[in-house]
């Protein structure tokens, strides 16, 4: 296999990626529609706060969730309901409807890119404070989220692990505006990404109820995977 990787781990590596993708760009559409209502100047300051916010959120609920999903079937039970959770905030969210999303991509591009004269020019007004405790509640949900997600879908993985953290930071960081509009012209990658997490949930929520009953589940093919190798 290339790089030394076995089937499991590269179907690991597939999923991570595509759950970032989807999202970061989730949460940044989020933080847009948060700033769309902010003159020129503020909208600039609260998307910055709001991309660096969701970026510590997720470097400190990574350190603090895969520990947690290590400890047993109670723990993995948890984690899938509250995956089940994001999949039916989503969604919804994928009903937004098409003005409020495109407002959400003009506020993180900062240009006007429907040529209208005005940039998320449609967006209801709002202060600073309003926009930014907006997307604060915002990013500890959705980032709490993501590390759950990731840490689903990579599995025993640690490298597949360490990858899509990265990977979600890097995206919030450094391509915010770039994802959000991705997702916006290709409406179908948001939907791909809804179905992984939704079988990453039924897996984690499969692999708990199997630990806590012993082991006693029979073995379902990309439900219930083989158990990690020790070292």
């Amino acid at each position: 296999m290339p790089f030394g990787l076995d089937p499991s781990a590269l179907w690991a590596f597939a999923n991570v990626i595509v759950i970032d993708l989807v999202l970061a760009g989730d949460n940044a559409v989020v933080i847009g529609l948060a700033a769309a209502g902010l003159p020129a100047d503020l909208r600039r300051k609260a998307i910055l706060i709001g991309i660096l916010a969701a970026t510590v959120l997720r470097i400190c609920f990574a350190l603090i969730t895969t520990q947690l999903l290590s400890l047993g079937g109670g723990l993995l039970i948890a984690g899938a309901l509250l995956l089940l959770w994001v999949c039916w905030k989503m969604y919804r969210e994928l009903s937004v409807s098409h003005a409020e999303e495109h407002a959400a991509t003009e506020a993180l591009a900062d240009a006007d890119l429907n040529s209208d004269g005005s940039v998320a020019g449609g967006a209801k007004r709002k202060t600073l404070r309003q926009a930014v405790l907006q997307i604060i509640i915002a990013d500890v949900s959705m980032s709490l989220d993501n590390v759950l997600a990731v840490a689903g879908a990579a599995q025993h993985h640690e490298v597949a692990l360490i990858f899509g953290l990265g990977l979600s930071v890097l995206l919030m960081g450094v391509a915010a505006s770039f994802v959000a509009e991705l997702l916006h012209r290709y409406r179908w990658i948001a939907w791909v990404g809804l179905v992984i997490i939704l079988y990453v949930a039924v897996r984690m929520l499969y692999e708990g109820v199997d630990q806590l009953v012993g082991h006693t589940l029979p073995m379902i093919p990309l439900i219930k995977g083989a158990p990690p190798v020790p070292h």
